[in-house]
Protein backbone atom coordinates (compact mmCIF):
# COMPACT_ATOMS: atom_id res chain seq x y z
CA UNK A 1 0.00 0.00 0.00
CA UNK A 2 1.20 3.48 -0.83
CA UNK A 3 2.18 6.02 1.66
CA UNK A 4 0.69 9.45 1.87
CA UNK A 5 2.00 12.62 3.60
CA UNK A 6 -0.91 14.73 4.53
CA UNK A 7 -0.26 18.52 5.57
CA UNK A 8 -3.84 19.73 7.31
CA UNK A 9 -4.33 23.73 8.02
CA UNK A 10 -0.82 23.92 8.93
CA UNK A 11 -0.15 27.57 10.60
CA UNK A 12 3.32 28.29 11.25
CA UNK A 13 5.31 31.81 12.67
CA UNK A 14 9.33 32.48 13.20
CA UNK A 15 10.92 34.94 15.79
CA UNK A 16 11.94 37.72 13.81
CA UNK A 17 14.04 41.20 15.63
CA UNK A 18 10.45 42.73 15.12
CA UNK A 19 8.58 39.94 16.93
CA UNK A 20 6.58 37.21 15.79
CA UNK A 21 5.74 36.65 12.34
CA UNK A 22 3.29 34.57 10.90
CA UNK A 23 4.46 33.21 7.59
CA UNK A 24 2.24 29.74 6.77
CA UNK A 25 -1.38 31.04 7.05
CA UNK A 26 -3.42 27.58 6.76
CA UNK A 27 -1.71 25.26 4.41
CA UNK A 28 -3.49 21.84 2.94
CA UNK A 29 -1.65 19.54 0.52
CA UNK A 30 -1.84 15.87 -0.07
CA UNK A 31 0.89 14.01 -1.88
CA UNK A 32 0.71 10.39 -1.99
CA UNK A 33 3.94 7.95 -3.12
CA UNK A 34 5.15 8.14 -6.33
CA UNK A 35 3.54 11.60 -7.45
CA UNK A 36 5.28 15.03 -8.23
CA UNK A 37 4.01 18.12 -7.12
CA UNK A 38 5.81 21.77 -7.90
CA UNK A 39 5.11 24.70 -5.33
CA UNK A 40 5.53 28.11 -7.10
CA UNK A 41 5.59 31.26 -5.92
CA UNK A 42 7.08 34.73 -5.70
CA UNK A 43 9.90 35.39 -3.14
CA UNK A 44 8.40 35.06 0.73
CA UNK A 45 5.11 33.72 -0.05
CA UNK A 46 6.05 30.39 2.18
CA UNK A 47 7.40 27.73 0.24
CA UNK A 48 10.92 27.04 1.91
CA UNK A 49 8.85 27.60 5.31
CA UNK A 50 6.86 24.72 4.73
CA UNK A 51 10.05 22.64 3.62
CA UNK A 52 11.87 23.40 6.86
CA UNK A 53 8.58 22.98 8.82
CA UNK A 54 8.31 19.25 7.28
CA UNK A 55 11.98 18.76 8.04
CA UNK A 56 11.83 19.75 11.63
CA UNK A 57 13.71 22.83 11.47
CA UNK A 58 13.78 24.56 15.45
CA UNK A 59 13.53 27.95 14.20
CA UNK A 60 10.01 27.54 12.53
CA UNK A 61 6.86 27.42 15.20
CA UNK A 62 3.75 25.64 14.62
CA UNK A 63 0.86 27.42 15.43
CA UNK A 64 -1.86 24.85 14.74
CA UNK A 65 -2.42 22.21 11.91
CA UNK A 66 -1.11 18.74 11.55
CA UNK A 67 1.26 16.79 9.23
CA UNK A 68 0.70 13.08 8.94
CA UNK A 69 2.98 10.28 7.30
CA UNK A 70 0.62 7.38 6.91
CA UNK A 71 -1.92 8.98 10.10
CA UNK A 72 1.74 9.23 11.77
CA UNK A 73 1.83 12.63 13.37
CA UNK A 74 5.23 14.26 12.20
CA UNK A 75 5.50 17.23 14.41
CA UNK A 76 5.60 15.07 17.30
CA UNK A 77 8.75 13.07 15.58
CA UNK A 78 12.15 14.11 15.93
CA UNK A 79 14.23 15.26 12.70
CA UNK A 80 16.25 11.58 12.85
CA UNK A 81 13.16 10.24 13.55
CA UNK A 82 11.63 12.00 10.18
CA UNK A 83 14.11 10.50 8.17
CA UNK A 84 13.47 7.15 9.19
CA UNK A 85 10.33 7.48 8.65
CA UNK A 86 10.74 8.05 5.17
CA UNK A 87 10.97 11.78 4.69
CA UNK A 88 14.10 13.83 2.93
CA UNK A 89 15.50 17.22 2.40
CA UNK A 90 17.06 18.81 -0.42
CA UNK A 91 18.36 21.71 1.00
CA UNK A 92 18.89 25.08 -0.90
CA UNK A 93 21.71 25.78 0.80
CA UNK A 94 23.50 22.63 1.63
CA UNK A 95 25.95 23.09 4.47
CA UNK A 96 29.57 22.29 4.55
CA UNK A 97 30.34 19.68 7.42
CA UNK A 98 34.25 19.45 7.87
CA UNK A 99 36.21 16.65 8.80
CA UNK A 100 33.03 14.12 7.45
CA UNK A 101 34.02 12.67 4.33
CA UNK A 102 31.19 11.83 2.18
CA UNK A 103 31.85 7.95 2.18
CA UNK A 104 31.33 8.24 6.11
CA UNK A 105 28.21 10.30 6.02
CA UNK A 106 26.51 8.54 3.36
CA UNK A 107 26.93 5.09 5.04
CA UNK A 108 26.43 6.69 8.31
CA UNK A 109 23.34 7.77 7.43
CA UNK A 110 22.17 4.80 5.08
CA UNK A 111 22.51 2.68 8.59
CA UNK A 112 21.37 5.20 10.53
CA UNK A 113 17.65 5.22 8.18
CA UNK A 114 17.53 1.77 7.49
CA UNK A 115 18.54 0.40 11.40
CA UNK A 116 21.76 -2.04 10.07
CA UNK A 117 24.99 -1.05 8.27
CA UNK A 118 24.47 -2.16 3.84
CA UNK A 119 26.60 -4.88 2.68
CA UNK A 120 29.67 -3.20 2.01
CA UNK A 121 29.92 -4.90 -1.55
CA UNK A 122 26.60 -3.72 -2.55
CA UNK A 123 27.07 -0.45 -1.13
CA UNK A 124 30.29 -0.08 -2.68
CA UNK A 125 28.79 -0.67 -6.24
CA UNK A 126 25.75 1.54 -5.53
CA UNK A 127 27.68 4.73 -4.22
CA UNK A 128 29.95 4.29 -7.27
CA UNK A 129 26.79 3.87 -9.58
CA UNK A 130 25.17 6.39 -8.13
CA UNK A 131 27.82 9.12 -8.91
CA UNK A 132 28.67 8.22 -12.22
CA UNK A 133 25.23 8.60 -13.13
CA UNK A 134 25.43 11.86 -11.65
CA UNK A 135 29.04 12.75 -13.53
CA UNK A 136 30.77 13.15 -10.08
CA UNK A 137 34.47 12.34 -9.86
CA UNK A 138 35.20 9.62 -7.97
CA UNK A 139 37.40 11.79 -5.67
CA UNK A 140 34.39 13.00 -4.35
CA UNK A 141 33.76 10.08 -1.80
CA UNK A 142 36.96 11.03 0.01
CA UNK A 143 36.24 14.65 0.31
CA UNK A 144 34.85 16.44 3.13
CA UNK A 145 30.84 16.53 2.46
CA UNK A 146 30.03 19.94 0.86
CA UNK A 147 33.32 21.18 1.47
CA UNK A 148 34.89 23.34 -1.42
CA UNK A 149 31.86 22.23 -3.34
CA UNK A 150 30.68 24.73 -6.03
CA UNK A 151 26.79 25.73 -5.90
CA UNK A 152 26.43 22.79 -8.50
CA UNK A 153 28.30 19.76 -7.15
CA UNK A 154 26.36 20.81 -4.00
CA UNK A 155 23.16 20.31 -5.36
CA UNK A 156 24.62 16.91 -7.14
CA UNK A 157 25.83 15.77 -3.88
CA UNK A 158 22.06 16.04 -2.20
CA UNK A 159 20.89 14.18 -5.12
CA UNK A 160 23.50 11.58 -4.51
CA UNK A 161 22.11 11.09 -0.90
CA UNK A 162 18.38 11.17 -2.27
CA UNK A 163 19.48 8.40 -4.75
CA UNK A 164 21.32 6.67 -1.85
CA UNK A 165 19.36 6.93 1.36
CA UNK A 166 15.74 5.54 -1.03
CA UNK A 167 12.84 8.04 1.12
CA UNK A 168 9.59 7.60 0.86
CA UNK A 169 8.89 11.67 -0.04
CA UNK A 170 11.42 13.93 -0.83
CA UNK A 171 11.24 17.80 -0.39
CA UNK A 172 13.27 19.59 -2.99
CA UNK A 173 13.77 23.40 -2.06
CA UNK A 174 14.99 25.36 -4.66
CA UNK A 175 17.17 22.59 -5.96
CA UNK A 176 17.26 24.31 -9.66
CA UNK A 177 18.71 27.74 -8.22
CA UNK A 178 22.07 28.24 -9.33
CA UNK A 179 22.28 25.54 -11.54
CA UNK A 180 23.20 26.21 -15.36
CA UNK A 181 21.85 23.84 -18.26
CA UNK A 182 23.88 21.07 -17.84
CA UNK A 183 24.28 20.27 -13.82
CA UNK A 184 20.50 21.06 -14.38
CA UNK A 185 19.60 18.51 -16.85
CA UNK A 186 22.21 16.10 -14.62
CA UNK A 187 20.44 16.88 -11.22
CA UNK A 188 16.98 16.49 -13.12
CA UNK A 189 17.89 12.89 -14.40
CA UNK A 190 18.71 12.04 -10.84
CA UNK A 191 15.40 12.92 -9.47
CA UNK A 192 13.92 11.22 -11.87
CA UNK A 193 15.50 7.88 -11.40
CA UNK A 194 14.61 8.08 -7.74
CA UNK A 195 11.36 8.75 -8.35
CA UNK A 196 11.14 5.92 -11.44
CA UNK A 197 12.35 3.52 -8.81
CA UNK A 198 11.77 3.96 -5.78
CA UNK A 199 8.44 5.50 -6.37
CA UNK A 200 9.57 8.52 -4.59
CA UNK A 201 6.67 11.02 -3.66
CA UNK A 202 8.37 14.61 -4.37
CA UNK A 203 7.70 18.04 -3.61
CA UNK A 204 9.99 19.89 -5.76
CA UNK A 205 9.39 23.78 -4.56
CA UNK A 206 10.82 26.51 -7.52
CA UNK A 207 10.62 29.79 -8.83
CA UNK A 208 10.58 28.85 -12.86
CA UNK A 209 9.49 26.19 -15.10
CA UNK A 210 12.54 25.52 -16.47
CA UNK A 211 13.23 22.16 -14.00
CA UNK A 212 9.71 21.41 -14.79
CA UNK A 213 11.28 20.75 -18.21
CA UNK A 214 12.49 17.62 -17.12
CA UNK A 215 10.91 16.66 -13.78
CA UNK A 216 7.12 16.71 -15.06
CA UNK A 217 4.67 17.55 -12.34
CA UNK A 218 1.44 15.64 -11.49
CA UNK A 219 0.43 18.88 -9.59
CA UNK A 220 0.94 22.38 -9.56
CA UNK A 221 0.32 24.82 -6.54
CA UNK A 222 0.45 28.55 -6.03
CA UNK A 223 2.03 29.87 -3.11
CA UNK A 224 1.06 33.97 -2.02
CA UNK A 225 0.94 35.03 1.42
CA UNK A 226 1.24 31.53 2.93
CA UNK A 227 -1.41 30.00 1.49
CA UNK A 228 -2.12 27.97 -1.38
CA UNK A 229 -3.82 30.94 -3.82
CA UNK A 230 -4.14 28.61 -6.72
CA UNK A 231 -3.33 24.79 -7.66
CA UNK A 232 -4.03 22.63 -10.93
CA UNK A 233 -2.15 20.63 -13.75
CA UNK A 234 1.12 21.17 -15.41
CA UNK A 235 -0.62 23.61 -17.46
CA UNK A 236 -0.67 26.04 -14.48
CA UNK A 237 3.26 26.11 -14.46
CA UNK A 238 3.42 27.55 -18.22
CA UNK A 239 0.70 29.17 -17.48
CA UNK A 240 2.51 31.49 -14.71
CA UNK A 241 5.71 31.29 -17.12
CA UNK A 242 3.70 33.57 -19.36
CA UNK A 243 1.67 35.23 -16.89
CA UNK A 244 4.08 35.86 -13.48
CA UNK A 245 2.62 35.83 -10.23
CA UNK A 246 0.36 39.73 -10.30
CA UNK A 247 -3.02 38.57 -10.54
CA UNK A 248 -2.56 36.66 -7.41
CA UNK A 249 -1.02 39.57 -5.65
CA UNK A 250 -3.79 41.96 -6.02
CA UNK A 251 -6.05 39.51 -5.52
CA UNK A 252 -4.69 38.14 -2.16
CA UNK A 253 -6.30 38.56 1.45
Amino acid sequence: MSSVLEIKNLQVSVETDQGTKQILRGVDLTIKQGEIHAVMGPNGSGKSTLAYTIAGHPKYIVDGGEILLDGEDVLEMSVDERARAGLFLAMQYPVEIPGVTNTNFLRTAKTAIDGEAPAIRHWVKDVRTAMDNLKMDKSFAERNVNEGFSGGEKKRNEILQLELLKPKFAVLDETDSGLDVDALKIVSEGVNRAHETNELGLLLITHYTRILRYIKPDFVHVFVEGKVADQGGPELADRLEEEGYDRYLTTAV
